[in-house]
């Protein structure tokens, strides 16, 4: 009898699967399956790992989670971007706390605060045996390949294709690893942009393999236009290579995290009449001296981050402000964008190894 598409799927990611701390037997621990659906949101899985090892050791439980104030919390998401992410992770935690117990079903779990559809099915599927498929944007891609479909990517009918899927695998394998060996097979073979079809166990089965045209599946979301900013940085640092930080507190993307001082630029303002104005603001009179131009990008943002280095003497630098600190920038305390690292290779004065001595 031959193998049926499931098995030789689940031969294929039994094989070949990555080894992820959170691949663990079913059924799994709701609030791990959590952290990490939420951290690998939009993130690449190696830069998850350690994140997600450290979180859970700093936040063992979902009430550990809950009782923590958002600040901390945030720090502990450091580097993985996307923080409004964080932020709805700890409002998910303090709802389960406040219930005492964790919704068991999809519709239970979906009505809680940062559960979209995806995360609310795979934290049922993988932690209480719920049988609605958790389809992400691998298990569309896979799903419009297969069926040679000209569905745009999250778009409702390719879902909703992804969805018939994978319960019709779940209904021959009767597990939900096939639903897990799916989106493996999206993240590591079955590519956006060079999908390895001969490593693929779907293959044979593949109306856009035999079309020649697998990448041409699925269409392509519409591109939201990028805007451009320019930013001014004031980059302010110790002897001892701690730099100065504010909390912003403004915008929803970068609200609650730990930034040296900066302006968003208008059209044709001068970098340095702003860097000048921070440096009053933050009671810094000191020389100040350009350094090399940073990109960033955040969201559908790309970022010209135009930084200026002054050395400082004076201990009441930044004190007259609310919401400053003085924080190492390879090993930070507080919560941080990544764009701190980024303009620390061009400004700090301390290497890594020398700032965490």
């Amino acid at each position: 009898m031959p193998d049926s598409s499931a098995q030789r799927l689940l031969g294929w990611f039994r094989s070949s699967a990555r080894e992820l701390p959170w691949r663990t037997p079913f059924p799994r621990d709701p609030y791990a399956v959590l952290v990490s659906e939420v951290m690998a949101q939009q993130t690449q899985l190696e830069r998850v790992v350690p994140t997600f090892q450290r979180f859970l050791e700093r936040f063992p439980s979902v009430r550990d989670l809950a009782a923590a104030e958002v600040d901390d919390v945030l720090h502990a998401f450091s580097g993985l971007g996307y923080y409004r992410r964080a932020r709805l992770l700890h409002q998910a935690a303090r709802a389960i706390a406040d219930r005492g117990a964790w919704p068991t079903t999809f519709e239970g779990l979906r009505a809680l605060p940062g559960f979209g559809s995806y995360t609310a099915a795979a934290v049922a599927a993988f932690a209480f045996g719920g049988i609605e498929p958790p389809v992400d944007g691998n298990v569309a891609r896979v799903t419009a390949r297969l069926d040679a479909l000209p569905l745009i990517l999250g778009s409702g009918p390719l879902l909703k294709e992804g969805r018939l899927l994978a319960g019709a695998l779940y209904t021959d394998a009767g597990t939900p690893e096939v639903w897990e060996a799916l989106m493996e097979l999206g993240a590591t073979v079955c590519t956006p942009s060079s999908p390895t079809c001969r490593s693929c166990p779907l293959a044979s089965g593949c109306a856009g393999l035999s079309a020649g045209t697998p990448t041409a599946f699925p269409l392509p979301r519409v591109q939201r236009a990028r805007e451009q900013q320019r930013w001014a940085v004031l980059w302010v640092e110790r002897p001892d290579g701690s730099v100065l930080l504010r909390r912003v507190d403004h915008g929803t993307l970068l609200a609650g995290l730990w930034l040296p001082p900066f302006a968003v630029l208008t059209e044709g303002a001068a970098a340095l009449d702003a860097v000048r104005d921070l440096a009053r603001e933050n009671s810094f009179d000191g020389t100040l001296t350009r350094a090399a131009e940073v990109k960033h990008s955040i969201t559908h943002r790309d970022i010209r981050v135009l930084p200026f280095v002054g050395a400082a003497r004076d201990t009441r630098v930044g004190e007259a402000r609310v919401g400053s600190s003085w924080q190492q920038p390879y090993a930070p305390g507080v919560g941080v964008s990544s764009l701190v690292a980024k303009l620390a290779r061009v400004c700090a004065r301390k290497s890594p190894a020398e700032s965490e001595e």
